[in-house]
This record gives C-alpha cells, structure tokens and sequence, in this order.
C-alpha cells in the first residue's frame, strides 16, 4: 500500500502539496484544517480523506509521514510530536521565527532516524542545480563576489497576501522571511554559510500591509565572499538573476528566463544553458518526489534541518541588524552533531 502522507495546514500552499504530492501517484494524502470548508474543498477537488485535528489523525491513520504547512510559529511543536509518531517531515520555511526548541528538534531527528526536510524549492530548480554543480566543480576557482536581485508584483501572484500570515511578521510574514530566505538558503546551498550580514529593509509600496517589501542585504560567507541580495515584491517584472564571480570566471542564473550561463577569463560572451520552462507546481512535484526519496532512504538535496536552522539565524541577523543599523556577526545554533 502506498504511504499515507499527512498534509497539516490546508491554505495555499499546503493545497499545493496537497495536489503535487498527489501527481506523483507515490502515496496517499489526508488533508488537516481546522477550518471546515478548507476540507471540504480538499474533499471535492482532490477525493482525499481529511481531518480535523492533527493530533487526532495519528490516532486513526497509519501516518507515514507529515507537510507542516501551518504558519511558521507552529512549525517546531507539530514537527517534534511527529518525529515522536516516528514520521517523516517536510516543513515549509522559514522552519520557525526565532532559537526555541530548535536544538530539542535536532535532537528529536537523531533519536527518531527519520528525514526532516525545508520546503525550500529553489533546490529543485534545475538552472540553479546545474550552477552550483559547475561552481563546485572547481574550474574557475574560489567564488569572491555574489549578488542575486529579484523581485515580483507580489498581489500578482499571491492576490490574498492581505488575508494570510504574510502581513505578520509574529507569523512569518513580510518580504525577509517569506521571500528573502529562498535567496539566502539557495546562496548557502551553493556558497555555504554566511558569517556576518547588513540589512537595510522597509515598506516602500505593497498595498494594505505594514511589513517590508523591499530589502537589500550584503553579507560575507564563511569562505570569504561578499555576497549582495536585493529584492522588491512591488515591482512589474517577476525575475530572479544570480551572479557569482569567481577567481577564473564567473556564473550566472535567470530563472526568468529557465537558463545559466558560464563566461571565463578571456571568453568574449557567456556560453548559455538553455532548460526547458518550469511551471511552478513542476518544483513542488520534483520536491515531493525527493522528499519521498529520503524517506526511503535514498539521495535528495533537499534542504536540511541544518541548513533550515541556519536559515533561520540568517533571518534573525537581518532584524538585528536591521534594528540597530548595523553588521551584525552569525552566530551558529551549536553544533549539527
């Protein structure tokens, strides 16, 4: 029998996984919401069994594994009594708002043996796999200078951002946590962690929300590189470029337009890469799909919990530095073990 899947938080996003997981015709999904109508809907779009109480359903369904999809500062609690039903995680990001109980969820998976992933999806595109490869291969050398600058028509693409937790920071809303930490998670995939950030963040545009929606960020890695990130969630154009300079030749991502590219020292133009276009619920299908590959035991680059933890002292810098206005050092969550 196919592994029963337990999707908690039924919003957006956790519909998203609802469905994607879903198409890779790999397991069973049970839907949980408090709110009545959310399962409803899941009922009738996707014929999934639903439930209630989350805790309940470990009661009643063989749970192999879960996708906390609820709003971030609930994240570690569901996570942790899940490690203890011996399941499975995937947790969407930020994997929480501050320290609290992140050393005990370390703990929790070492003891339980079980995979606990970040839902952070930019690992599963493949331009941006393809360039971290090649930086990695070594052939230009150390990496000295990054900057990634994105940015989209936020109310284009998530038209009830007024409504959900985005408008509140206490819930993992604003441009830093909601948006930012895909860049700074997808840098750290590639570069490693970052030792030291400066933060400059305020809201310039977005209509009906207090919260930032314009950052800029330079920070410096761990291995020396000075690292820039800039995003907008008001402007016209829903691009994504990532630019990293290297000893002997640099790199360069545009999700927006599914391509990388390599120029050497001496080359007169960048030599592209060409992919095909992704769909959005194409990343969430290939994330399913890895995510069960870990669950069996099998290779994934998923995001760890690890990288999630660095993730989010990444995001707690920038509010510090952001309050103080000034470079704040990163200090590591102890040791992963």
């Amino acid at each position: 029998m196919l592994p029963l899947i337990l999707v908690i938080g039924c919003g957006s996003i956790g519909e998203r996984h609802v469905r994607t997981f879903l198409k890779t015709g790999r397991c069973r999904i049970v839907a949980c919401d408090t709110r009545t109508a959310i399962l409803a809907a899941m009922a009738e779009r996707y014929g999934v069994s639903t439930a209630a109480d989350w805790r309940a359903a470990y009661r009643t369904e063989p749970v192999h594994a879960v996708v906390i999809a609820t709003p971030a500062n609930s994240h570690v609690v569901i996570a942790q009594e899940a490690l203890q039903h011996g399941c499975h995680c995937l947790i969407e990001k930020p994997l929480s708002l501050n320290l609290n109980g992140l050393a005990e969820l370390r703990a929790a998976q070492r003891q339980s043996g079980r995979t606990v992933a970040i839902a952070y999806v930019q690992h599963l595109r493949p331009e941006i796999a393809a360039a971290r490869a090649f930086i990695r291969s070594g052939q230009f050398g150390r990496v000295c200078h990054a900057a990634v600058v994105t940015g989209q028509h936020f109310p284009t693409f998530r038209p009830a951002y007024r409504e959900i937790y985005y408008r509140d920071r206490a819930q993992g809303g604003g441009a830093i946590q909601d948006a930012l930490t895909h860049m700074s998670n997808a840098m750290e995939w590639i570069l490693g962690p970052t030792r030291s950030l400066y933060c400059d963040a305020t809201h310039q545009a977005l209509p009906d929300v207090e919260v930032e929606d314009t950052v800029s960020i330079i920070a410096r890695t761990e291995a020396g590189a000075m690292v820039s990130y800039t995003l907008t969630q008001f402007q016209a154009p829903n691009e994504l470029t990532i630019l990293l300079n290297a000893e002997r030749g640099s790199v360069k991502v545009e999700l927006h337009l599914n391509r990388w590219g390599q120029c050497a020292l001496g080359d007169s133009d960048w030599t592209w890469h060409d992919l095909p276009a992704v769909v959005r619920d194409t990343m969430f299908i290939a994330q399913a799909d890895a995510f069960l590959n870990a669950c069996a035991d099998q290779p994934s680059d998923l995001a760890t919990l690890d990288e999630g933890i660095r993730c989010v002292c990444f995001n707690l810098a920038a509010f510090r530095s952001l309050q103080t206005k000034a470079a704040v050092e990163i200090e590591p969550m102890g040791s992963p073990g």
